[in-house]
């Protein structure tokens, strides 16, 4: 069954994705995505971001106007500013009230997708062998592991290659971790090393002036 194999890699694939960057982070990219398709949901967006802009100005302008030297003209602006915020603040509400579903169904919609649909494959396909072992490869009481729950002894159950996907892709990503995080060390410790080596010749070129000096 390579197309069993390969559908519960690519889910354990997507699931690690997943925990690495994030739900709320992976939402919040859905969300700014969704807010640039043409609906009414993306205006209401555009329109809080003016909104925002136009409440930034109207509070500089306001602070420029003394109420005692220009009290006129500083209510004017008061009332356009308070106006201004009441506008943003409810246009905000809705929007988040938006959010909210909106990361709800998406929520429903990724568990759905990846954690659902693993555990239906593991419940659909318990009872069917995913590869066989030689016989004799391992003992019989590592057969019964291996095709734990209800596999044939002496194949791979879909159970078990799915933890071994999970191992694997977890070890491979910390190895990559690894290797960048000590690539970018060396890269930080070369960059400090320049500066102090530069400081070591000019100062051994400064004394060897003024050596030059005394012996003058």
């Amino acid at each position: 069954m390579p197309s069993l194999l390969l559908v519960v890699f690519a889910l354990q694939l997507v699931l690690h994705l997943i925990n690495t960057l994030g739900a709320n982070t992976i939402n919040q990219l859905l969300w700014v995505l969704y807010g640039t398709l043409p609906t009414q949901t993306a205006k209401s967006v555009h329109k809080q971001t003016e909104m925002k802009r136009e409440v930034v100005r109207l509070k500089r302008e306001l602070n420029k106007v003394s109420a005692q030297d220009d009290f006129a003209k500083w209510a004017k602006l008061r009332r356009q500013h308070d106006k201004a915020v009441a506008d943003f603040e409810k246009i905000d509400t809705t929007l988040r009230s938006t959010k909210t579903s909106f990361d709800t169904v998406f929520t429903t919609i990724r568990w759905l997708s990846t954690n659902g649909l693993r555990f239906f494959l593991q419940f659909w396909y318990t009872k069917q062998p995913l590869f066989w072992l030689p016989q004799g490869w391992v003992p019989g009481y590592v057969e019964w592991v291996l095709s734990f729950p209800r596999a044939p002894r002496g194949s791979i159950s879909i159970n078990i290659w799915d933890i071994a996907c999970a191992s694997v892709i977890g070890l491979v990503s910390e190895a990559i971790t690894a290797i960048y995080v000590l690539a970018t060390k060396r890269d930080v410790d070369q960059q400090k090393e320049k500066p102090q080596k530069v400081a070591a010749d000019g100062a051994k070129s400064s004394q060897q002036t003024q050596a030059d000096r005394k012996e003058l």
